[in-house]
């Protein structure tokens, strides 16, 4: 008898909590909170690149060379014509922002490049321009070596270039994945790349990945 008395006692405690009346101020009150927090802003950084590459990049002597931002699709269409932006592959939306972000990741470290090189094509320059601003040299040496007549000749322009570059301060080179394959055997998704110097031989030596958006 005690254990049944017992087992009914639990269950009108049990009906209490859950018919109880509702506070609807409190329940309101946390509504707003769940909202706020979900509504949120949340910040992605992309992760910071190895402690030798940031060395690397502030002792200078070494390039930056990325792929151009997102542009969807894979090759250009047969149309293509140099200087037509209509008749190339170009950036989109999501393309364009990541070139802003490029930018403000060497813009919040204080990095500033001594120079920045693009290729022609004009997904790489919006790239360039997107992310550094005007100053940007078109240098037909970072192009498509699939476009290219002697792409032995231009990759022996761009190992020269690394061997020149100044030992203070670094550049930033824009181009394209068979351009970053050719002269360093390395590949990157669309708005990432190597940081790269000339070794004692001369060749390209590759010190690591970057991917700053």
């Amino acid at each position: 008898m005690a254990a049944v008395e017992a087992a009914a006692s639990r269950n009108e405690a049990v009906r209490a909590e859950c018919f109880a009346p509702i506070d609807r101020r409190a329940l309101l009150r946390a509504t707003a909170a769940l909202g706020c927090t979900l509504a949120m802003p949340t910040t992605l950084r992309a992760a910071e690149p190895a402690p030798e590459v940031m060395k690397a990049l502030r002792g200078g002597g070494v390039v930056v060379m990325l792929r151009h931002a997102l542009a969807p699709g894979t090759f250009d269409p047969p149309e293509f014509r140099l200087g037509e932006c209509g008749t190339q592959r170009n950036l989109d939306d999501a393309g364009r922002a990541q070139a802003r972000r490029i930018g403000a990741w060497f813009r919040e470290r204080r990095l500033q490049p001594a120079a920045v090189r693009s290729s022609p094509w004009c997904r790489c320059l919006d790239t360039a321009r997107l992310a550094f601003g005007e100053t940007v040299q078109a240098w037909p040496a970072l192009g498509s070596p699939r476009m290219t007549e002697d792409r032995e000749a231009q990759v022996a322009q761009l190992r020269r270039a690394l061997v020149d570059l100044p030992r203070h301060g670094f550049e930033v080179w824009i181009s394209h994945q068979f351009t970053l394959g050719a002269l360093a055997g390395g590949s990157a998704a669309s708005g990432e790349g190597l940081v790269l110097r000339a070794g004692r031989d001369g060749a390209p030596q590759t010190i690591g990945p970057f991917a700053p958006a």
